[in-house]
């Protein structure tokens, strides 16, 4: 037996009431929210709602029964439309206002709201329909100031010369024409790209809402308005808003000074509402209450005001940046009206970077003269500089600086701690450049090439012609990608209460540790800042490059003997204790991964041939020695070369070195009774040997500072996997290891067979045409550097139950990462400190919704 339609059904339209069956998912977020208003007793005007489906029928040409939608708005209907996509941030077409308006309601109208009145409803209606329905050039229905009878017969007199026709006096005529356009509009080819860019289904449907106008054009203060009790910026909680007299929709937010506005609290600058109008205040202040409270969301109501009667003919959730979201998710969750948890879930994790990081203020204006790619979060004001002594040399004088190069070298660490930010010309969003500039906590952008570097000048050329040089100033957004011309206002970080507070609240629901990747003692306070639990990886090579010990390191490199090689080290030793004493003091105890040396030692060999001049001057060497040394240890290929445990295999005295640097350091840290037990990891090891050879090694080394100390102290020893022979081989690896940690910037280079510091050149170009679904330098590869990172962590563990297992690569601060490693069994995650926020929020986003928490719909 076939099943009886409902009544919307036949009519293809539903009105909102409170026990209507309305659905955000069917009607839109805009429907719901005005049944959610209607069922809180707010005096919001009948409205009728058509779904998605009845909207791709009208874009079809199938119309709803508009006569019977229209009875029952009684004689002379004047309605709106207006949008109801299911995600507000969708888009959709604008709003029509005034539909019903035609001669003889004019005429009427103007009997009885006055002349000004009619003429602005009906020139509003006749210029939108004009403009969105009919399709015709905006420029023929110019807005006027004043709504004259003589604009109003001007438009209807142009409408029909542009249209051929007479302007549509049937209601039922218009409410079709404006149903179908709008209905066109969504379908159409531009909208559904613009709003699959926001994220956006291909199928995402759009319905109506039809609305009775509430005119806002009757006698004495009637008018309309917007108010919202919290500040979109700061998200403290403030009356914000504007209403206008004689006005319609949300006319008030744009009208300029001199028109009739009315302050919504008392002002001594002029008239409020609160004191002209205070039974309407009292109820919006109520209004706005049971909006947070049964809501639960910060809403922004728009209001009109006739002759006195108040109608509510929308709430949305009110627009605000990140800073504010957060402040105010805090806030529900204090006065008890969300959970902890919910407001954990309503902070998006990579919205915290703008918290972090000083930023460009987006109301300021923007002079961009370059564009990369976002590499590292913030913005900076600096003077441009081309080296990193000059770099040092402005530092030194307090003066702040943008470092400006090609691409930079571990050479140029110094110069990149002396900056404020770095801007290059080559690179990708893995390049040293951009991992330096996240651990650092610099603004960074890599890949500018629409700009060209002359160093000889010391000029910076854009791609419109314009030329910088040395010392001009600069501002460089990291966070968009961009550098701009001159300082451009700024935003400063907002690291408060409310952020500590939801950071603890989503420690609490988290179950994956978070550890950061810190090289120096300025990125392992970072670390502790942002409450790392340990550091996951301090990359040693860096440690070298000062210039206390660059020295001697390139004495080691020219030494032909292992005595030599060995004395020239152990002038490095007191120094690389001393870093490992300060790290491990800094962390109180937490666990501190330790990196042996890892960078081919041509690395720290000059590059010019001033340089190796001042190299050769330096170790009394005749300079064609050193050069012919320089050029016989180039490598064609030195990331694959003799780098890692390879180095350590064939000059063995460095990871001596560093063995007994760190177990000294770990001697004298016990002495203040800081449990600490470092942890040393293997860089780029293929083979279960390696492993074998550097550990008896560094086991002897332990053996002889016990003995030498008299004091026993424990350490583990783990595995960076960092090549594919690693990961296929973790069964045979695991077993001599307490750790092993995988390190998914090289892995993923080793995989692709590709560059990292080169990908940044062509990469964007291979997304664009699916190619790769995203950077993989950027987006962790499920499907191919994740099964090899399943396939190791599989067998390790089959190998060693008991062996710790973590990624430290800079996907590990992604929250896809972080879903990826807790499905895969990891341990931990370790990443830049400026990335451990955001990891740790990731990690409690996806507990909580594990165990069955939903984030909150979105209000319209």
């Amino acid at each position: 037996m076939q099943k009886a339609r409902t009544k919307s059904e036949i009519t293809g339209f539903t009105e909102v009431t409170p026990t209507a069956p309305i659905s955000a998912d069917r009607h839109g977020g805009r429907a719901k929210c005005l049944q959610r208003l209607i069922r809180l007793d707010m005096p919001v005007p009948l409205t009728m709602a058509l779904d998605f489906t009845s909207v791709r029928a009208l874009a079809a040409g199938d119309m709803p029964d508009l006569d019977a939608m229209l009875t029952r708005f009684g004689p002379d209907p004047l309605v709106s439309v207006r949008p109801s996509s299911e995600d507000p941030d969708w888009g959709g077409p604008g709003a029509l206002l005034n539909i019903g308006m035609n001669d003889r309601l004019y005429a009427n109208l103007t009997e009885s709201h006055g002349e000004h009145a009619a003429n602005a409803l009906y020139l509003r209606f006749i210029q939108a329909y004009a403009i969105h329905v009919a399709r015709l050039d905006p420029d023929e229905f110019e807005t006027v100031q004043v709504p004259t009878s003589e604009a109003v017969r001007a438009a209807l007199e142009t409408y029909e010369a542009e249209t051929d026709e007479r302007f549509p006096q049937d209601i039922t005529v218009q409410l079709a024409e404006v149903l179908r356009s709008m209905a066109r509009a969504w379908e159409g080819t531009t909208a559904r790209l613009l709003r699959e860019a926001k994220g956006a289904p291909a199928e995402a449907g759009l319905g109506l809402v039809v609305q009775k106008m509430a005119l806002g054009v009757g006698r004495g203060l009637s008018g309309s308005g917007v108010i919202q009790f919290v500040n979109g910026s700061t998200g403290e909680r403030e009356i914000r808003g504007r209403y206008l007299c004689k006005s319609q929709g949300r006319d008030a937010l744009t009208a300029p000074a001199d028109r009739d506005v009315l302050f919504l609290k008392r002002d001594p600058r002029g008239r409020s509402i609160e004191d002209v109008l205070p039974n309407n205040w009292q109820d919006l202040l109520r209004f706005g209450d049971l909006c947070r409270t049964r809501l639960r969301e910060e809403m922004q109501i728009e209001f009109t005001i006739e002759n006195e009667k108040l109608f509510i003919l929308d709430a949305m959730r009110v627009a605000r940046n990140s800073r504010a979201n957060l402040h105010i998710a805090v806030a529900l969750a204090e006065d008890g009206i969300i959970a902890r948890d919910e407001a954990v879930l309503r902070v998006p994790p990579r919205s915290l970077p703008e918290l972090l990081h000083s930023q460009v203020d987006p109301e300021g204006a923007r002079d961009v003269i370059a564009h990369g790619i976002p590499a590292s979060p913030g913005a900076a004001t600096g003077r441009i500089v081309f080296s990193s002594r000059a770099a040092q040399a402005l530092a030194a004088q307090d003066e702040a600086c943008i470092l400006v190069r090609s691409e930079t070298t571990p050479e140029d660490i110094r110069g990149m701690h002396a900056a404020r930010a770095v801007l290059t010309e080559r690179g990708g969003i893995t390049s040293h450049a951009a991992v330096i500039a996240r651990g650092l906590g610099l603004p960074c952008v890599v890949g500018a090439s629409d700009m060209r570097i002359d160093l000889k000048a010391r000029t910076l050329t854009c791609a419109d012609g314009r030329v910088f040089h040395d010392g001009d100033m600069i501002t460089l957004d990291g966070t968009a990608g961009e550098a701009l011309a001159g300082a451009a206002p700024m935003l400063e970080p907002d690291l408060g209460e409310s952020f500590q507070r939801l950071l603890s609240w989503a420690d609490a629901a988290r179950d994956i540790g978070v550890r950061a990747n810190a090289d120096t003692p300025e990125d392992a306070r970072k670390a502790l800042m942002f409450a790392a639990e340990g550091i996951g990886l301090a990359r040693t090579e860096h440690m070298f490059f000062n210039d206390d010990r660059l020295l001697a390191m390139r004495e080691m490199i020219f030494a032909n003997r292992t005595e030599d090689r060995r004395a020239a080290l152990e002038r490095i030793q007191p120094m690389q204790r001393a870093d490992f004493i300060e790290l491990f003091s800094i962390m109180r105890g937490k666990p501190v991964t330790i990196r042996l040396f890892d960078l081919p030692l041509h690395e720290f060999l000059p590059h010019g041939r001033e340089g190796l001049r001042e190299l050769a001057e330096g170790l009394d060497l005749p300079l064609s020695d050193v050069t012919r040394r320089a050029e016989a240890m180039r490598e064609f290929n030195p990331m694959l070369g003799m780098r890692g445990v390879r180095l350590g295999l064939t000059v063995p005295e460095i990871y001596d070195m560093q063995a007994r640097a760190i177990f000294e350091a770990l001697v004298a840290v016990s002495e203040t009774g800081d449990a600490v037990v470092p942890e040393i990891m293997i860089p780029m090891v293929s083979a279960n040997r390696e492993v074998e050879i550097v550990k008896a090694r560094i086991d002897a080394v332990a053996a002889a500072v016990r003995i030498e100390q008299g004091v026993e102290f424990a350490y583990r020893l783990g595995v960076m996997v960092e090549t594919p022979r690693a990961a296929l081989r973790a069964g045979e690896i695991a077993p001599h290891c307490a750790f092993l940690s995988y390190g998914t910037n090289d892995l993923t280079q080793m995989t692709y067979g590709l560059s990292r510091d080169d990908a940044g050149r062509f990469m964007g170009i291979y997304v664009k045409q699916g190619v790769y679904e995203e950077d993989p330098f950027h987006t962790l590869d499920f499907g191919g550097v994740g099964e090899l990172l399943t396939i190791g962590a599989g067998r390790a563990r089959t190998a060693n139950p008991s062996v710790t297992l973590s990624i430290c690569g800079e996907h590990g601060g992604n929250p896809e990462s972080i879903a990826f490693c807790r499905a895969a069994g990891f341990d931990y995650v370790s990443c830049s400190p400026y990335r451990v926020p955001v990891a740790r929020l990731a990690a409690a986003h996806l507990a909580i919704s594990e165990r069955g928490v939903e984030r909150p719909p979105l209000m319209y």
